[in-house]
């Protein structure tokens, strides 16, 4: 293939530059001054006291006035409003002199129809020596501008509006689910002869529903009962199942108090309730406390939950086994593991839920684990229940955001003196 030394013009290339010089040719021919009278923004010339010596057709079509009425009759801040008056002489002036420019200030001006905001920037004028000659001045309309930012500040107030009521609805909202949370536990433990008992509740999450309850009442006679459980999941499903449970688990054992007969009625219970839909289950330890002279029985069953620990008045901790318990509602029949024990003076029966054990702790964020338990319950002195639940919520609190589930603690214990009876939750 041969080619030339000259590139050949694409077709219809000289056509197009020739349409555009036309162009361009036309817009050229307009006057300077026609441009200036004409242009998109206000012009103005003022002497250095103000007074207007020119200005352009487009500002004087926005005051709706004649230029015999304004050139040499009227000075720049006479078509401003009272304001922008104000801050003309008090601010613009004293910048304009100091610094010999202002740029973009938002003033009002006196239109024919109302008053105007625009946008105005002075630059002074000086002579060859520097002295001051005269004052040039564009007046940029800013009423678009304007009206976005009444519609952006509208918006802004709106959205400011919703926030608050967003926060005054999430406020009502904590505060109905404490109410509702607390109706789930025992607004008081009773007190037992020759017994102490605390209780504490920490809640994860103030915007959901724990599932998690407690609770220590009478069976008749000489005997008490008490359960700590954990229901899985949050939120409403979970508080109705909760609910059930604390019900179940007490009309149950005043029929019958034996602790694997109560969880197998419980059990029972959750199970046909819940089979033909999803499932819910739970974990929890019932038992029965039978007080005497000189020690307190125990004996409980678990149904899947973590077993309870004793700390004993010699400085020991140890947990009481309850091996193979099944969780409660999952299967029409379950297994139960049945335990007991004897609580001396100074003895301590803690049950707790597995947000305790299952908080994420130090760097690694590992489980904190039930030996880790074990043995900060062997580190406190055996002063009894309530303290006992002081030092595990102090325990609770340092775990910070590790502590991501509810939690919890239901303490037993017997007075080392046996005198002098206590409960505290």
């Amino acid at each position: 293939m041969c080619r030339t030394d000259q590139t050949m013009p694409e077709p219809g290339e000289g056509n197009d530059v020739d349409a555009t010089d036309a162009v361009f040719t036309s817009l050229l021919e307009d006057s300077a001054e026609e441009l200036y009278e004409q242009a998109p923004c206000g012009y103005l010339s003022t002497l250095m006291d103000g007074t207007i010596a020119k200005i352009n057709t487009t500002l004087l079509d926005w005051l709706g006035l004649d230029r015999s009425q304004v050139v040499g009759r009227m000075r720049f801040t006479d078509l401003l409003t009272v304001g922008g008056k104000l801050y003309y002489e008090t601010h613009f002036a004293p910048l304009l002199q100091m610094k010999g420019e202002v740029r973009g200030i938002a003033m009002e001006v006196k239109s024919a129809a109302a008053r105007m905001p625009v946008l105005v920037t002075s630059k002074v004028k000086t002579s060859e020596r520097g002295e001051p000659l005269l004052i040039r001045t564009t007046v940029f309309d800013a009423r678009d501008r304007r009206a976005y930012e009444t519609e952006l500040l509208r918006g802004r107030k709106a959205a400011e509006e919703a926030r608050r009521q967003a926060e005054a609805d999430q406020a009502r909202l904590q505060e109905a689910l404490a109410v509702l949370q607390q109706s789930l536990l025992p607004g008081q433990l009773p007190v037992i002869p020759g017994l102490e008992a605390g209780s504490y509740y920490h809640t994860a999450s103030p915007d959901l529903l724990g599932g998690d309850f407690y609770d220590l009442f009478p069976l008749g006679g000489d005997q008490w009962g008490f359960f700590l459980g954990d229901v899985c999941g949050k939120g409403l499903q979970a508080a109705a199942v909760t609910s059930l449970a604390r019900y179940t688990l007490r009309a149950a054992a005043l029929h019958d108090a034996d602790p694997v007969t109560v969880l197998t009625t419980l059990n029972t219970v959750l199970h046909e309730r819940y089979a033909s839909g999803e499932g819910r289950y739970c974990t929890v330890i019932f038992g029965v406390l039978q007080p005497n002279d000189s020690h307190v029985d125990v004996h409980l069953a678990s149904g899947g939950h973590p077993s309870a620990l004793i700390q004993r008045a010699d400085g020991s901790a140890e947990y009481l086994p309850t091996p193979d318990g099944l969780l409660v509602g999952v299967l029409p029949k379950a297994p139960f593991t049945a335990a007991r024990a004897r609580l001396l003076p100074g003895d301590t029966l803690l049950l707790y839920t597995d947000g305790l054990t299952e908080a994420r702790t130090g760097p690694g964020q590992e489980l904190y684990g039930e030996d880790a338990l074990r043995t900060f319950t062997a580190a406190q002195p055996p002063a009894g229940a309530q303290a006992l639940v002081t030092a595990l919520s102090e325990l609770l609190t340092s775990f910070g955001d590790g502590l991501n589930d509810d939690t919890a603690l239901l303490a037993l214990g017997v007075p080392a003196s046996l005198t002098t009876p206590r409960v505290n939750t």
